[in-house]
């Protein structure tokens, strides 16, 4: 499809170098994760130190400890698609973004769920959670006082955070980066709750630490969810999403557009295969008449359609008689005309 480069600090996804923006983005997000784990490895240190015997720091530490596992599963999966097809690999190692995508969200759905039902016994238990005193230079403060403060220290970067990596996440169409920039940006609620079920015990409401763990439960559970859904459908291949999977990417329609555009063509219609950051596209095109497009017209037509984005890895163009049925609509097929 394209020239290969033999620079030997280019960034490759298989054998297609990736443009400067998405090399530097690339690069700046494996910055940013290296960053993430930092500042995590200090703050689940921080909210262990101060955990105690309340159920909502121990649900705001175990997802802490789980936001490592995006991070961990980016730069796996970063160093993986380097590798360049071979003939066990044909389409190069670009699934291990979704690999990685699954493994991160399955963790998340059983952690999750461990923690929801965890919290429901407890509170059906009326288990009642108490915070004691700790010395400080020789004076005795009330240990929620420290809890909430190292809750609400180590909320805010985590949004930060999250928003850089949103923005890199769709220049580079990666989903593990897309799941943790969202879980990063909601980590404030986790915060949130966390404050509220530590002072609902120290106003005697004890009820309330439980309420604020299903809520953080909830919210893992829900990523987890969210996210195992998405990867599974990936590695379905399901037709190509936009990195947030809210919409099919419109890289398909312009396709489909451009090849019914020529003038030796009737009908055309594409299949998508999303391979993590790069598509392998499949475009049947019916010609026009009787006659069979020569040789260099499909050329020119497939390095038109590989010039479009370059999330086009690879691209081929095949002639048939009538488009197969599986790609037009009608009922149940989710097709776009």
């Amino acid at each position: 499809m394209t020239n290969v480069k033999n620079s030997s600090d280019a960034v490759r996804f298989g054998n297609t170098d990736l443009p400067a923006e998405q090399q530097e983005a690339l690069r700046k997000a494996m910055r940013i994760e290296w960053a993430t784990m930092g500042f995590l490895a200090v703050t689940t240190t921080m909210v262990f130190l101060v955990l105690g015997n309340s159920q909502a720091m121990k649900a705001a530490w175990v997802e802490d400890i789980l936001s490592f596992l995006p991070p961990i599963s980016f730069l796996v999966a970063a160093h993986a698609i380097r590798k360049p097809p071979s003939e066990k690999h044909p389409y190069g190692y670009h699934r291990s973004t979704g690999v990685a995508h699954l493994v991160a969200a399955v963790a998340l759905t059983v952690m999750g769920g461990y923690l929801l039902v965890e919290s429901v016994l407890g509170l059906l238990k009326a288990e009642h959670p108490t915070i004691g005193g700790i010395e400080i230079f020789g004076n005795t403060i009330w240990l929620g006082w420290l809890m909430m403060a190292v809750m609400i220290i180590t909320s805010a970067p985590p949004v930060f955070l999250g928003r850089a990596k949103m923005k890199l996440a769709e220049k580079l169409h990666d989903k593990v980066l897309y799941a943790d920039a969202d879980m990063n940006k909601a980590d404030w609620m986790t915060a949130i709750a966390a404050v509220a079920g530590v002072a609902g015990i120290g106003f005697g409401l004890w009820w309330a630490d439980y309420g604020a763990a299903l809520i953080i439960s909830a919210s893992i559970l829900r990523d987890g969810i969210g996210n195992t859904r998405g990867a599974v459908s990936a590695l379905m291949d399901k037709r190509a999403m936009t990195y947030d999977d809210k919409e099919p990417h419109p890289l398909g329609r312009q396709l489909d557009e451009y090849l019914r555009s020529l003038d030796w063509t009737r009908d055309a219609k594409s299949r998508i295969r999303d391979e993590g950051h790069v598509f392998h596209v499949e475009s049947f095109v019916v010609p026009a008449g009787d006659s069979m497009p020569t040789f260099g017209q499909l050329e020119a037509a497939r390095d038109a359609c590989a010039a479009m984005d370059w999330k086009v890895q690879d691209i081929v163009i095949i002639p048939v008689a009538e488009l197969p049925s599986e790609l037009l609509p009608g009922p149940g097929s989710g097709g776009e005309r």
